[in-house]
């Protein structure tokens, strides 16, 4: 017997083939579906053997381990770096002091060579991010001043309020590296 199959029609006698309920064929998977599904790292895991899954267990063990010791290096760089900068900052503190103190006697004119050195250290430290705080004028505030002394009020001047600066202050960032030492309008109580 000899088969037409040009002429031949799917469930009809002869033929094998035949679904197994009115939803088979949306259900069904084809070879493209499977090959073109993306496995999970948990599907490895459960198909492959004991050994195999120890060893994916320990690579992610030792990956975020790796990932860890990354983050903690990169952070203990930065504060490394926060505190090289600022020992260098403080070190040049009473350079800068001096510098100030010259320039209200009247040391640094314009034009001078001791001048042109004091312009170019103070660049140097305002690159590093070292900010100066603390004007006559301002409120006195116990946090970021060190009151050295208490004068009689001068009159139109409120309790509480910066009369003269003796040290400027001097901050990196968020870390102070010395209070300005001032004196404050008003008794010391």
């Amino acid at each position: 017997m000899t088969k037409d199959f040009e002429n031949e029609v799917p469930g009809d006698e002869g033929s094998d083939a035949t679904a197994s309920g009115p939803d088979s064929q949306e259900d069904s998977l084809t070879v493209d579906d499977i090959l073109g599904a993306e496995q999970t790292d948990d599907a490895a895991i459960a198909e492959a053997s004991d050994e195999d899954k120890d060893l994916l267990l320990d690579l992610k063990r030792v990956q975020a381990e790796y990932a860890n010791y990354r983050r903690r290096t990169e952070e203990q760089r930065e504060v490394e770096i926060a505190r090289a900068t600022g020992s260098v900052a403080k070190g040049l503190l009473p350079v800068l002091d001096d510098l100030d103190r010259a320039e209200k006697h009247g040391d640094l004119a314009d034009g001078s060579p001791l001048a042109a050195i004091a312009e170019k250290l103070r660049a140097v430290v305002s690159r590093l991010g070292v900010e100066t705080y603390g004007t006559a004028g301002e409120a006195f505030d116990p946090q970021q001043h060190e009151a050295i002394f208490h004068a009689p009020n001068p009159g139109g001047v409120a309790d509480g309020t910066i009369l003269d600066v003796v040290e400027v202050g001097y901050r990196l960032g968020d870390i102070e590296l010395r209070p300005a030492k001032v004196v404050v309008a008003g008794s010391a109580e």
